[in-house]
C-alpha cells in the first residue's frame, strides 16, 4: 500500500512538472514568439488539470507555477519603493526640425559625424519596471515620480505575457535584470471588455490606457488575469551579468530570455533614415493592436549613451517624436460652471460625443470667461477639439463657416451654481466666497484624502461623490468615522441605480436585490479596505492635515513650515498674526489670511471634530538636525526654472538637510533664488527686491563647500 502511494505521488510530481514546463512554453510561444502551438481552450484545460493536481499535492507547491498567476491574495493597497536606477521619462519633440536639432546636438557632444540609432513605437500604455534576480521575478514597480513607484508585483504576476522565470535555454540568466517597458491592453481586448460592461450596465472605459491603469491597480489579481494585459520591453535599469553593447543587442537578449519586445523596432544608419521611418510609421500606426502616440529614437550604443548622460529630467541620448494630436469636429451643447475647492468657478464644455485618439470625448476644459470671449464661443457652435498631448481634451477653434445665427452667447455666472451666493471677480477668475458652499466642500474632501495629504487609499473622486450624496460625509472628520456596511450600501445603491437606468430596469427593484445579496455576503473588500485605509491615515500628523484642509495660501510647503514651528493644533490656534508673519515664506497677506482662518469658529470646529475622531494633530516633523556649519543653515531659498544637473525634489531635500528653508514664493525674507533655464516671474520678483540670484554653477560650488 505504501509503495502504491509512493508510485501515485511520483506520477503526480512528474505530471505536475510536465504541465508547468508545457504551460511556460505555451506562454512564451504566444507572447514572445508570436507562434502559439495551442488554443486558449487547450491552455485552460491543461491549467485546470495542473491546478487540481497541485491542490491534491500541496507539498509540491511552487510560487512560480503558471497557476500562481491568478491565485494571489487581494491587495488592500500599494506600497511605494525606490527605483534603484531612476526611471526618467524621455523628452518629447513634435517636429522633424526639432528631431534634427536633437541629433545635431548629440553629434556635437560626441564629436562624431554619424550615429547608429534605434527606433521603436511609443506604446500608449503604463510604464513598468520588472526586476529579476537569478532569473526570478521579484518586484514590479510603476514609474511613479521616477525616483520611486508603486509596488504592483502581485498583480503583474497575473499577467500571462510577463514571465515569472527567465528562459535560460539559449543565454545565461543574469544575476540581476531590471527591464523597463509598457504594459497595455490590446485594442481587441479593450473593445470586448467594453461590450461586456455595456451588457452588464457598467460604466464603459474611456480608453485603453485608462483601462490598463485601472486594471494594474485592481485590488484583485484575478481581475488582472481576466483582462489579458500585454507587455512590451523597451529599456533597462540595473543589470548584473548581462554583457551587451547596444540597445538592439539588449532587446535580442530579452527576447532570448523570454521577455516580449516589439517586433517593430529597427536600427537606422543615419538621422535621415530615422526621419523617413517616423513619417512612414505615422500612417501605419492606426492598424496596430495597441495605441501608439509616437516613436522613440535613441542612440544605439550603450557606451555613447553613457557619454551623453542625462539632464535632471531626461536622457540626452533619446528623444520621443510625438505625432500631432488628433482632431475632430463636434457640437458645443452646453457650458457647465464648476466650483473648485478654493471657490474658483471654471467653465467646462459639454459636447456631442466624438472619438478622438482612441477615446470618446464629451467634455473639455474652457479655462475661463476671457478665453471663451476671446474665441467667441457660443452654445450650438461647431467646434474643433483635440487631446492635448493625447491626454487632455481641449476646444481648439470655432468653425465659423458652420454658424447658422441661432448660436447662443455664453455669459459668466453672477451667482455660484451650487450655493447661489454672489460671485467675486479677480481678473479672468471668478470665485464663490461662501465658505459653507457644498460644492467647495465636495472638492475639499477629495483633496483632503489625496495621496500627498491624508492618503486614504480607495477613496477616489467618484467614491467621495457617492458617499457625500448618501449623507455619509458631512465633515472632514466623517472620513474617519465610517461604518463598513453603510459604505457598502451607499456604493451598492449607486451602482445598482446606474445599471438599472442603462438597462431600462426598475431602479428600486435592482437596488433591493443588490441589498439582499449584500446582507448575505457582507460589506466586501472595497468597504473594508476604505475603513482600514482611513484608520491608517489618522497618524499622518499636523502637517499633512493642514496641507489637506484647503486653507487659502497653505500648500505643502507652508503646511510643513507651520508643523515645524508649532507642536500641535492647539498651539497653532493660539498663534498671533505677528507669530505667523515671522515665519519663513509667510508675508503679510498670507499671515493675515491664515490668522483669520485659525481664529474662526469653523477652524475650531474642524480641529475639534478631527481630534474626537482620533486624528493625530501633533507635529510629525522628523527633519534631520541641520548642519550648523553649513552655508545654507537658516537661509530661505527659492528654486525657479528648469535645472540641468539635479531634480527639483532632490535639491529641495538636499537643501533642507543643510538647514535651508525652501520656499515657494519670493519675498523680502528670501536670501537666495536659484534660477534654472526658463525662469519666470519668481526671477523677476527677485531682481525687483534685490535678492541674490544664483545659477547652477554657483549652486554646485556652494553645495560642494557645504559637504
Amino acid at each position: 500500500m505504501v509503495q502504491q502511494d509512493a508510485d501515485k505521488h511520483s506520477k503526480a510530481a512528474t505530471r505536475i512538472e510536465e504541465l508547468r514546463a508545457l504551460l511556460h512554453r505555451a506562454n512564451r510561444a504566444y507572447y514572445v514568439d508570436a507562434a502559439p502551438f495551442m488554443s486558449d481552450g487547450e491552455f485552460d484545460v491543461l491549467l485546470t488539470e495542473l491546478s487540481t493536481l497541485e491542490q491534491s499535492h500541496p507539498e509540491l507547491h511552487d510560487p512560480h507555477s503558471p497557476t500562481m498567476r491568478v491565485g494571489g491574495e487581494a491587495s488592500s493597497g500599494f506600497e511605494s519603493a525606490p527605483h534603484r536606477v531612476p526611471m526618467s521619462s524621455i523628452g518629447n519633440t513634435y517636429s522633424l526640425a526639432e528631431f534634427e536639432t536633437w541629433y545635431a546636438r548629440a553629434l556635437q557632444l560626441l564629436g562624431v559625424s554619424e550615429l547608429t540609432l534605434f527606433g521603436d513605437p511609443k506604446i500608449d500604455g503604463v510604464a513598468l519596471s520588472l526586476r529579476y534576480e537569478q532569473g526570478v521575478l521579484v518586484q514590479a514597480l510603476t514609474r511613479g515620480d521616477g525616483e520611486k513607484g508603486d509596488v504592483v508585483t502581485a498583480n503583474v504576476r497575473a499577467i500571462r505575457a510577463i514571465p515569472l522565470r527567465l528562459d535560460g535555454t539559449t543565454r545565461a540568466i543574469p544575476a540581476v535584470l531590471e527591464v523597463r517597458g509598457e504594459v497595455y491592453m490590446p485594442t481587441s481586448v479593450f473593445n470586448s471588455i467594453n461590450v461586456e460592461r455595456e451588457r452588464e450596465g457598467d460604466e464603459l472605459f474611456q480608453n485603453a490606457r485608462n483601462a490598463t491603469s485601472g486594471t494594474l491597480k485592481s485590488k484583485d489579481p484575478k481581475v488582472v488575469a481576466d483582462r489579458r494585459l500585454a507587455f512590451s520591453a523597451h529599456g533597462r535599469g540595473e543589470c548584473e551579468g548581462l554583457t551587451v553593447a547596444s540597445h538592439a543587442e539588449f532587446l535580442r537578449a530579452l527576447r532570448e530570455l523570454g521577455i516580449p519586445v516589439s517586433p517593430l523596432g529597427s536600427t537606422f544608419a543615419s538621422q535621415h533614415e530615422a526621419a523617413l521611418a517616423i513619417e512612414k510609421f505615422a500612417h501605419a500606426r492606426g492598424g496596430l493592436e495597441f495605441g501608439v502616440d509616437g516613436m522613440v529614437v535613441r542612440v544605439d550604443s550603450f557606451a555613447l549613451q553613457e557619454i551623453l548622460g542625462s539632464t535632471a529630467k531626461s536622457p540626452r541620448w533619446a528623444i520621443a517624436y510625438k505625432y500631432p494630436a488628433e482632431q475632430a469636429k463636434t457640437i458645443l451643447l452646453d457650458v457647465v460652471w464648476q466650483v473648485g475647492k478654493g471657490g474658483t468657478i471654471t467653465p467646462r464644455a459639454t459636447m456631442q460625443p466624438v472619438r478622438v485618439a482612441g477615446s470618446t470625448i464629451q467634455h473639455a476644459t474652457l479655462h475661463n470667461i476671457e478665453e471663451i470671449q476671446r474665441r467667441d464661443l457660443r452654445i450650438g457652435d461647431t467646434v474643433l477639439v483635440e487631446k492635448a498631448g493625447e491626454v487632455i481634451p481641449q476646444v481648439i477653434a470655432v468653425v465659423l463657416e458652420a454658424r447658422t445665427g441661432r448660436e447662443i452667447p455664453i455669459e459668466a455666472p453672477t451667482h455660484c451654481p451650487a450655493c447661489q451666493s454672489e460671485v467675486e471677480k479677480d481678473g479672468p477668475k471668478i470665485y464663490c466666497t461662501n465658505a459653507a458652499c457644498s460644492a467647495q466642500f465636495r472638492e475639499k474632501v477629495k483633496w483632503f484624502v489625496g495621496r500627498d495629504q491624508m492618503d486614504v487609499d480607495g477613496l477616489g473622486g467618484e467614491i467621495i461623490d457617492r458617499l457625500i450624496d448618501a449623507g455619509l460625509i458631512a465633515s472632514f472628520a466623517d472620513v474617519f468615522l465610517f461604518d463598513a456596511m453603510r459604505i457598502a450600501r451607499a456604493l451598492t445603491a449607486a451602482r445598482a441605480a446606474e445599471g438599472a437606468e442603462k438597462r431600462g430596469e426598475d431602479a428600486q427593484e435592482r437596488i433591493d436585490k443588490a441589498f439582499a445579496k449584500l446582507e448575505k455576503d457582507g460589506p466586501g473588500a472595497q468597504a473594508l479596505g476604505i475603513i482600514a485605509a482611513a484608520e491608517a491615515s489618522k497618524s499622518r500628523g499636523l502637517g499633512r492635515v493642514l496641507a489637506g484642509l484647503g486653507i487659502r495660501h497653505i500648500g505643502a510647503s507652508a503646511a510643513k513650515t507651520l508643523a515645524r514651528r508649532f507642536k500641535d493644533a492647539n498651539e497653532l490656534m493660539r498663534a498671533t498674526e505677528a507669530d505667523l508673519e515671522a515665519l519663513d515664506d509667510f508675508g503679510e497677506v498670507t499671515a493675515s489670511s491664515v490668522s483669520h482662518w485659525l481664529h474662526s469658529s469653523a477652524a475650531q470646529t474642524i480641529f475639534a471634530e478631527l481630534a474626537n475622531a482620533g486624528v493625530d494633530l501633533t507635529s510629525k516633523d522628523t527633519s534631520a538636525p541641520a548642519m550648523l556649519n553649513s552655508f545654507f543653515n537658516g537661509k530661505t531659498v527659492v528654486i525657479t526654472g528648469t535645472l540641468e544637473t539635479i531634480s527639483r525634489s532632490a535639491l529641495t531635500e538636499q537643501l533642507e538637510g543643510l538647514g535651508a528653508k525652501v520656499a515657494g514664493s519670493v519675498s523680502k525674507k528670501t536670501h537666495i533664488v536659484i534660477a534654472g533655464t526658463e525662469a519666470g516671474s519668481k526671477l523677476d520678483k527677485a531682481i525687483e527686491l534685490g535678492v541674490e540670484v544664483w545659477d547652477e554653477a554657483r549652486l554646485q560650488q556652494a553645495l560642494a563647500a557645504s559637504g
